[in-house]
């Protein structure tokens, strides 16, 4: 009879200041109002203060959409070898913004809303080089998803040179929704994709704007991509089939940025 592979988990270890762990001690980061990134729970987790966590824990998601995951254990040794009772939660560098904040902010200043949308980017150094030429281009929002999206840590503010301090992210927990969101409010949806058939210049990036850029492999979720009022690609003439999303969300942003100059 065949043995059962047993899943072993690469060792990796965060600086303990982006991280607190420890039921009491998270509770009372919760209640301290500090803002988190992710937070990582035992999946079998049982006693009284566990699903007392998961109360609160279960109250902040839908308040500020942080992405809960439960886990095994062994995921969470690889962090710390200390006792951290089943729950390590990592803080964020930033603090997070409501997508239709941001949209509304940007028209009470009578400015032409431009957000970025980004579906599943998870390479630290793609989210950092985006964040930055976001801030550069004077992108009024990033959004991204609570799940399945690169981490808001001290490396991202690295990898950016310092933007995401200055650049407003959203963080949603339905991507559909906000999605949905942005075009009620006015915004038209531009997705880049290889599949598409017009080319990027050909859309209008003068109007309320949402760039959505996809994940670095498998591209835009198709259900996101539906949602989108309309499709483009960027032309390539090599033997290589795309960019890297980071320089694709580069041409992009400066095509909606040459755009918009044109008619001040």
């Amino acid at each position: 009879m065949q043995t059962p592979s047993v899943r072993t988990y690469e060792t990796r270890r965060v600086k303990e200041k982006e991280m607190i762990f420890g039921l009491h001690a998270v509770l009372e980061a919760i209640d301290a109002g500090k803002t988190f990134d992710k937070i990582l729970v035992r999946r079998d987790m049982s006693s009284s203060l566990g699903r007392q966590l998961m109360d609160r824990l279960s109250q902040m998601d839908e308040e500020v959409q942080t992405a809960v995951q439960r886990v095994p254990v062994e995921k969470l040794n690889q962090f710390t070898d200390r006792n951290h009772q089943g729950v390590i939660a990592f803080l964020s560098p930033v603090e997070f913004y409501r997508v239709e904040d941001i949209i509304q902010a940007a028209y009470d200043r009578g400015e032409t809303p431009l957000l970025m949308v980004l579906d599943n980017v998870t390479d630290m150094r793609n989210f950092g080089a985006i964040a930055r030429t976001c801030a550069c281009a004077g992108v009024h929002g990033l959004v991204i998803g609570t799940r399945g999206s690169a981490s808001i840590n001290g490396d991202a503010v690295k990898t950016s040179a310092g933007a995401i301090h200055t650049l407003p992210i959203c963080k949603v927990e339905n991507m559909q929704n906000a999605l949905r969101l942005m075009r009620d409010s006015g915004l038209s949806i531009v997705a880049a994709t290889e599949h598409a058939s017009r080319n990027y210049t050909e859309a209008d990036m003068s109007l309320p704007l949402a760039i959505l850029m996809g994940n670095e492999e498998k591209g835009i979720y198709e259900a996101n991509l539906n949602l989108a009022t309309e499709q483009v690609r960027i032309p390539m003439r090599g033997t290589i089939e795309s960019l890297n999303v980071s320089v694709a969300a580069g041409v992009m942003l400066y095509e909606a940025v040459r755009q918009r100059d044109m008619i001040k």
